[in-house]
This record gives structure tokens, C-alpha cells and sequence, in this order.
């Protein structure tokens, strides 16, 4: 017998579309909620200030401070001490190389240059005596030499003499052998006497070259000690300007004091101090420019300062192309020194909002008459503009002014 079975209200796939219908209803009724909750504030437009974004060539720099400082200098040291007798030349006058600047004075050292000078004289007058002597000792040589000669010039004949005589015995034996004895000893002197000779020759020679030698060092330090007292006078080491402390008669100038310096007229660099956090980014060649007198000048780092002290290193700066007229040392000039070279980037221009925002987002128009907060990445940064890494697009506007009066808002209308 057949069973009728009943048809089921509530299927599997009718309670899947109940359920997916039922969440999307929720979710419509949540956003309609948030969305008209959601923080809004109205502004008066005249107020803020709008940027659109941009992308160009971002260059990062910085701007310092430099001030202008002779190209050359030659410092001026008292290389011997002594109190000032007299004044040549005053602070800030041009002077040529060889000008006397101040002259010192200084008994104790013309006292111990004086005994030094004799000390040298005196070894001086010993070597030469000592070489006076040995060439007396060589010529007297020379001359026994010249005697023995002589003898044996007289001896050798009279002994041949002797010897046909006493052969044919008409001398007697012992007036043979008397010549004979001379003339043998004398032959035997010679001998000895040469070897002497030679030897002391050589010996001489030696001696001679040492005495040279000798006497040539000696004149140098002699020399040198005289001129101790030339330092006395202070003289421009080159043609320059001259500055120098308030210097005044009768002062105490000790050994090695810096007493002022010269610097070459129109030879000038620029020195510049710069926070120690650029250390890493700052080389040679990196180039900068600064205004003088409404005209651009370019200039180059051509020398970086190792040294970091108080927080901050110098460089050294040339100019470029030409040197500006009438500029003096300790001048200050206002530098943007480029960090590298430009890049393609987006930019915003720098404002207030990063004090509120710290860079993570802004508040961006949708070109009617709001603007929403959206979340940002920013990456470099010089005097005039961000680099956008993330979250902006060209064409973008944005409000870069202040927000402390917008409080966490979420839209700005107007």
C-alpha cells in the first residue's frame, strides 16, 4: 500500500539563501549606521590652505649658515720669544713678503747665541789646526823622502868607486866598508821611509776628508746660530693682509705663540658648520649656491672636516665660477647646499598638518565640497616639499595647513 509523503518547508538550500539574505540586510543596516555616525566637521575654506599634489624633480638640500674665511693663510708664530721693541706694521694694513711685522728682544738668547758661537769658533780653529799640522807632517816626509834621495844620489857613484879602488887595493878595506854601510843603510832607509809615507798618505787623506766634512758642519750650525737671532724680527711670510691682536711695546711674546696671521687678498672659501646628522649624506662635490647683492652664486664642497664637535663638523666651500666683489672675510652667507642629485618623485609642499599627522595621513578633497582623512606614507623631505611614498596620486588635493582645530574628525565639510 502506498505511504504519501509529505513535502519539507525548510530545505537546505532555502535556509542558506534565508541566511546569506538575512546577512547582507545586517550589513546594509551597519554601514547606513556608521556612515551617519561618522565624525564630520564644518570649516570655513577661506580659512585652510589647499596643495594639489604634484610629481616633479624632488631635490633634497639643506640651508646653513657659512661664513667667509680666507682661500690661503699663513699664521704668524714667534719661533723664539722675547718682549716687543718695536711695531712695524698694524692690523688689517697690506703688506709685502719680507716686511718686518714686530721685532723682539731677548738677552738671554743673544747670550746663549754668543756663547754658542764662540763654543763653534773654537772647534772650528782646532780642526784647522789639526789640518795645518797634518800637512806640515806630510811635507816633512816629503822632504826626509827628498833627503835620502839625495844621499843615495852622493852614495851609489862613490860606491862603485870604492869598490874598483878596493879591488884594486888602493883603498883600504875599511874606508870600503864605511861606504859600503852608508850606502846600504840609506837604501834600507829609503824603503821604510816610502812605506811610512804611503801609509800616512792614505791615512791623511782620510783624515782630511773628516776635517772637511767637519768644518762644513760646523759652519752650517754656526750659521744657524747667527741667524737664531734673525727670528727675532717677525716678517710677512707673503704679500697679504695682516691680522694681528692688540700687540703693544714691552709685551711678553712667549716661544710658539700665535702672534696673528696673512691672508692673500681676493682668495676666498666659505666655512660652514652642519649638524652632524647630514655626517653620512655630506662629500666632496656636492654643490650649493647662495644670494649676494640679488645674484646667484654656485659654489662646491671641496674639504670635509672629520672632527664633529658640539654636535656639528665644518666643510669648506669653493666658489664655483666667479667671486663675488666686495665680499670680506667673516662675512655670513645663507647656503642651500643639494644633497645629491634630483629625482622624479610625488611631492606635497611642506605645512602644519605633519605637526598634527606626523606624516600618516591627511585629509584629501573629493572636489565637491568635502574632504576625508586618508592614510599616507611620506619619505624625504627638503624646505619646500614631502616626498609622497604611498596613498596620494598626482592631481590630488589635499589640505597641507594646520589641523589643531579639526580634532579627530573624520570629514571636513564646507
Amino acid at each position: 500500500m502506498d505511504k504519501k509523503i509529505s513535502k519539507k518547508k525548510w530545505t537546505y538550500k532555502k535556509i542558506s539563501y534565508v541566511a546569506i539574505g538575512t546577512f547582507f540586510a545586517i550589513f546594509v543596516v551597519y554601514f547606513l549606521v556608521a556612515y551617519q555616525n561618522k565624525s564630520t566637521l564644518k570649516i570655513d575654506p577661506s580659512k585652510v590652505a589647499f596643495s594639489n599634489v604634484e610629481q616633479g624633480d624632488f631635490q633634497e638640500y639643506i640651508v646653513q649658515q657659512g661664513e667667509v674665511v680666507s682661500g690661503r693663510t699663513y699664521f704668524l708664530d714667534a719661533v723664539e720669544g722675547g718682549n716687543i721693541t718695536k711695531i712695524f706694521k698694524e692690523s688689517g694694513v697690506q703688506i709685502k713678503k719680507g716686511d718686518k711685522i714686530v721685532e723682539l728682544e731677548n738677552i738671554n738668547l743673544r747670550l746663549s747665541v754668543l756663547g754658542q758661537e764662540n763654543s763653534l769658533s773654537e772647534q772650528i780653529n782646532r780642526i784647522r789646526t789639526t789640518r795645518l799640522e797634518l800637512d806640515q807632517n806630510f811635507l816633512a816626509n816629503k822632504q826626509q823622502l827628498a833627503q835620502i834621495e839625495n844621499q843615495l844620489q852622493i852614495l851609489k857613484p862613490q860606491f862603485r868607486r870604492d869598490s874598483i879602488l878596493f879591488k884594486k887595493q888602493l883603498i883600504s878595506k875599511q874606508v870600503f866598508e864605511r861606504t859600503e854601510a852608508d850606502y846600504r843603510y840609506n837604501i834600507k832607509r829609503k824603503v821604510f821611509t816610502l812605506k811610512a809615507f804611503e801609509s800616512d798618505s792614505v791615512s791623511r787623506a782620510v783624515q782630511i776628508r773628516q776635517l772637511h766634512t767637519s768644518e762644513l758642519s760646523m759652519m752650517e750650525n754656526l750659521d744657524g746660530v747667527r741667524k737664531i737671532l734673525d727670528y727675532l724680527t717677525i716678517r710677512a711670510p707673503i704679500d697679504g693682509q695682516l691680522t694681528s691682536p692688540q700687540l703693544q711695546e714691552g709685551q711678553n711674546i712667549n716661544k710658539g705663540e700665535r702672534i696673528g696671521q696673512v691672508d692673500i687678498t681676493g682668495v676666498y672659501k666659505v666655512r660652514v658648520p652642519i649638524d652632524e646628522l647630514y655626517l653620512s649624506k655630506i662629500k666632496q662635490g656636492l654643490r650649493a649656491t647662495t644670494e649676494i647683492a640679488n645674484k646667484t652664486y654656485e659654489l662646491q664642497i671641496t674639504y670635509v672636516y672629520p672632527n664633529i664637535k658640539d654636535g656639528r663638523f665644518d666643510v669648506d666651500m669653493q666658489f664655483m665660477k666667479t667671486i663675488p666683489k666686495d665680499i670680506t672675510r667673516g662675512q655670513s652667507l645663507r647656503l642651500k647646499i643639494d644633497l645629491g642629485n634630483p629625482s622624479i618623485a610625488t611631492l606635497i609642499p611642506v605645512g602644519g598638518f605633519y605637526q598634527s599627522t606626523g606624516g600618516n595621513w591627511i585629509y584629501v578633497a573629493d572636489g565637491t565640497n568635502k574632504a576625508v582623512k586618508r592614510q599616507i606614507k611620506l619619505g624625504r623631505r627638503n624646505v619646500a616639499n614631502y616626498e609622497v611614498i604611498e596613498g596620494l596620486n598626482p592631481g590630488d588635493r589635499v589640505i597641507i595647513s594646520s589641523y589643531s582645530t579639526f580634532g579627530d574628525n573624520e570629514e571636513l565639510v564646507w
